[in-house]
């Protein structure tokens, strides 16, 4: 697994030893970065990043390449912070980026000036996971008004942006979709 763009591409990224953690592909990484660019104006660029269900900070640690500002990894399992440490450490990311052990639906309130403008949200699949982060980011203000959020998840059982979110469009790639989601102003 590579970073496939920006100023760290082609930097390897460590991975999992057990198939507890789903890291998003380098190719469908680079597919979600495309359409980024190109439909939203590259969104990564100076961006407050959140990456719930982190695993391997994959998705943040991507947008940190493409220049993205700082980053926050919420994940709870300790493997993948780990991975995300290290992973951290190899891109020296350690001043712009954080990593809180925090269950990604369980968030509570944000900390005074941490809003973020683009969200990542790549939950273990068909468990309703995203759903309930989102929400519980949404209530706890995470989330800038204009924040654009993306929710990595498998096509069935289906994801349903809960109340608050404007739903943008949903790209298809094999049995998973990337679903684009807009906060209102």
């Amino acid at each position: 697994m590579r970073i496939v763009g920006g100023r760290f591409r082609g930097r390897a990224l460590k991975t999992p030893s057990s198939l507890a953690t789903r890291p998003t592909t380098d190719r469908l990484r680079e597919a979600l970065f495309n359409v980024l660019a190109h439909a939203y104006g590259d969104p990564a660029d100076g961006a407050q990043v959140l990456d719930l269900f982190a695993g391997t900070g994959a998705l943040g640690l991507e947008a940190m390449s493409r220049g993205a500002a700082f980053a926050i990894f919420v994940e709870e399992a300790a493997e993948p912070r780990g991975l995300i440490r290290a992973n951290v450490e190899t891109l020296g990311l350690g001043g712009v980026t954080r990593i809180f052990q925090r269950d990604a639906t369980k968030l509570g309130d944000a900390m005074a000036g941490d809003a973020f403008d683009l969200v990542f949200c790549d939950p273990p699949y068909g468990k309703g996971l995203a759903e309930q982060a989102l929400a519980g980011a949404l209530k706890g203000r995470w989330l800038a008004p204009g924040a654009l959020i993306v929710v990595e998840e498998a096509i069935e059982p289906g994801f349903v942006a809960p109340v608050g979110f404007t739903e943008l469009e949903r790209r298809l790639y094999d049995t998973t979709e990337l679903i684009f989601l807009r906060v209102p102003e």
